[in-house]
């Protein structure tokens, strides 16, 4: 059998699946801002993996490339003395930043708005806990996300112990302390203003 005339099709398909891997890789990395998609922020800790992926295929693709071109070996070469290290410092760093993995306290939909949630999410295992507000406006799939404000629970009053929509487009969190924070929601889901009155 004349394995030869699937060669151009599988690396085609190999460096398709290299830009899909790779382009996946950049729209997870950009989703951690504010505003992210969350469905990319699950991606999270499989980001290094799938760029691992990425490169296999990419170098795969390269090796499969024209049979005659004797370019192919250096460059699966370049592409993989400069992939490996990147790779692997990408992995290293994953892991040394990553902290304990957050756990959602509440959630609660916004008055007259199924598309707009609050969301508390707490961060166990540092010295102090953290508890952080979000915002999250959109239909599942598009639902972005952004951070509204987080309380360090160092001093028992500065702890967060209450968050709960006002409005539709408002929020107030309060501290343990008696400490209040007003939030507004604009049409986005994006908040942009924090007043505080203690």
């Amino acid at each position: 059998m004349d394995f030869t005339r699937f060669r151009r099709p599988s690396a085609y398909l190999l460096l398709a699946t290299a830009v899909a891997l790779g382009c996946t890789v950049v729209a997870g990395v950009e989703a951690a801002d504010d505003g992210g998609l969350v469905l990319l922020r699950r991606l999270d800790g499989y980001l290094v993996p799938l760029a691992w992926l990425a490169l296999a295929a990419l170098t795969g693709a390269v090796l499969l490339g024209p049979p005659k071109s004797p370019l192919r070996v250096p460059l699966a070469g370049l592409v993989l003395v400069f992939g490996v290290p990147a790779l692997l410092l990408a992995g290293f760093l994953a892991a040394v930043t990553d902290g304990p993995e957050p756990r959602v306290d509440t959630e609660a939909a916004a008055p007259g708005r199924a598309d707009r949630r609050l969301v508390v999410v707490s961060v166990p295992g540092y010295l102090d806990p953290v508890r952080c507000v979000y915002i999250h406006d959109g239909g599942r799939l598009l639902e972005r996300s952004w951070r509204a404000r987080c309380f360090n629970g160092d001093a028992a009053e500065s702890a967060l112990a209450e968050a709960v929509w006002t409005a539709g487009d408002r929020v107030r969190m309060t501290t343990a302390g008696g400490a209040v924070h007003e939030l507004t929601v604009g049409p986005d889901g994006r908040p942009y203003r924090t007043a505080g009155a203690g």
